[in-house]
């Protein structure tokens, strides 16, 4: 009864309380292309104990990062937490607290929102940052969007080295928010003539930076290209750590910066929750999704917080809303903000390099593996090796004997040509012990 609590009687009442005469009807509005035709294969109702025994059949078979020497990355990266920043997101005020729509009783909230909105801004070299979204992908198509409303123009570039689940995520909102997007083919080596496709229809260009293989790549050429044309830059950031060394958007002249927070203060937990971080422009601040805590005094000079700004303005006028973004991820956004707070400016240059540095020790050492070959020119703590067989194969037996050896590229991009890619990422938990052990595997393995 815990989980199955409504009995055919129930059912059937509640169905004409609601002049329904069928389950079915309750869904009319879901057209009948996102409708199972069949039952999905799950196994039939259990008790209690019987699904406690089976997840845990399920869990077992997990690999986790912390427990085997892992290179995985693409977009999701293991750092390390300090201990201080889950004690301090679980006190009672912050673990249970939602968006603050009565400010005058939520200072810590809106206080701890108003740091975390300026630690990213700074990063990120831009005026003004937003109260977090959800993740990174989601940040990104509302970025489109948002360029979208800017200039009034409908069709965004999409370049070849954006991660595909974000190319993917801004494609799903174009299809049912009605914009058109040119996706690039990856661009793997070499570089993807962007300046050629802007015109006067163009909204925005959206790049990455690292680049999904890794590669770094400097702007600002692209940005004064968008901009004579009356388009905007947007600049995606997957690994928020590499702005403690490389380039920021900002600098770069980038209009937009959506970006994933999670590697700060946000462990891997199987994919979730994760952090959004959106930044841009002060001109364009009436165009930004979700909300913005501000700073300012009461009426006897003491500093306060104030929900400064809510552009999406769903509380009363929803068909004007500049985003159905209804909540932040504030959990996530404190335990960024406290990660970020601990290490400090000096920190967090110094974990930046740290991470560069053993990416660009082990590149070096797997380099020089006969038939092994290193793709990038130029990369932070994340890049591409092209080996002599397919990589997906290979990682899967590694796995097998308790090493994450990386991402292969095939699981994200299909076709031949990625086959025998694969991405390595490197961080500061990454020893020299788990050097030694990928380089001795892959030795062993492609011999």
């Amino acid at each position: 009864m815990r989980y199955l609590p409504l009995t055919e009687a129930d059912r059937r009442a509640m169905l004409a309380i609601v002049g329904a005469k069928t389950v079915d009807e309750l869904f009319r509005d879901v057209p009948a292309s996102a409708q199972l035709k069949a039952p999905l294969d799950l196994p039939a109702s259990m008790g209690e104990i019987e699904v406690e025994r089976s997840l845990a059949r399920l869990a077992v078979k997990n690999l986790s990062a912390a427990a085997a020497p892992s290179f995985l990355g693409a977009g999701a990266y293991r750092h390390h937490v300090p201990a201080a920043v889950d004690y301090l997101v679980q006190r009672g005020e912050f673990l249970t607290s939602y968006t603050p729509y009565q400010p005058e009783i939520a200072q810590g909230t809106l206080q701890s929102l108003f740091e975390f909105q300026t630690q990213v801004a700074l990063i990120a070299d831009m005026d003004v940052a937003n109260a977090s979204l959800y993740d990174g992908a989601t940040a990104t198509a509302e970025a489109v969007m948002m360029a979208n409303r800017i200039t009034r123009r409908h069709k965004a570039i999409l370049a070849g080295d954006l991660h595909p689940h974000y190319r993917e995520t801004v494609e799903t909102y174009g299809r049912f928010n009605g914009f058109d997007t040119i996706a690039r083919k990856p661009v793997l080596e070499g570089k993807d003539d962007l300046v050629a496709l802007i015109d006067g229809t163009i909204s925005c260009v959206v790049v990455q930076n690292p680049g999904f293989f890794g590669e770094l790549r400097d702007w600002t050429a692209l940005a004064d290209a968008c901009h004579r044309a009356g388009a905007l830059l947007i600049v995606a950031v997957t690994e928020i750590v590499s702005l403690g060394l490389v380039k920021p958007p900002g600098a770069m002249d980038a209009d937009i910066v959506a970006a994933e927070g999670q590697s700060l203060g946000n462990a891997l937990d199987f994919g979730g929750p994760y952090l959004g971080l959106f930044a841009t422009r002060d001109k364009f601040v009436r165009q930004i999704p979700g909300r913005l805590a501000g700073q300012t005094v009461d009426a006897e000079g003491r500093r306060g917080f104030v929900l400064t700004l809510s552009a999406r303005e769903q509380h009363i006028r929803r068909e004007k809303a500049t985003s159905n973004i209804c909540t932040n991820s504030g959990l996530c956004a404190l335990a960024f903000s406290i990660h970020m707070a601990l290490l400090g400016e000096a920190g967090f240059t110094r974990l930046a390099e740290l991470n560069h540095a053993k990416a660009v020790a082990l590149a070096e050492r797997l380099a020089r593996i006969d038939g092994v070959r290193l793709v990038n020119d130029s990369f932070f703590n994340e890049f591409t090796l092209r080996l002599p067989r397919p990589a997906a194969p290979l990682v899967e037996s590694l796995a097998a004997k308790g090493l994450l050896a990386g991402v292969p590229v095939s699981r994200l991009l299909p076709g031949p040509e990625f086959a025998d890619l694969l991405l390595v990422a490197v961080t500061e938990l990454t020893t020299d012990a788990d050097i030694d052990t990928l380089e001795a595997a892959l030795r062993e393995m492609l011999r």
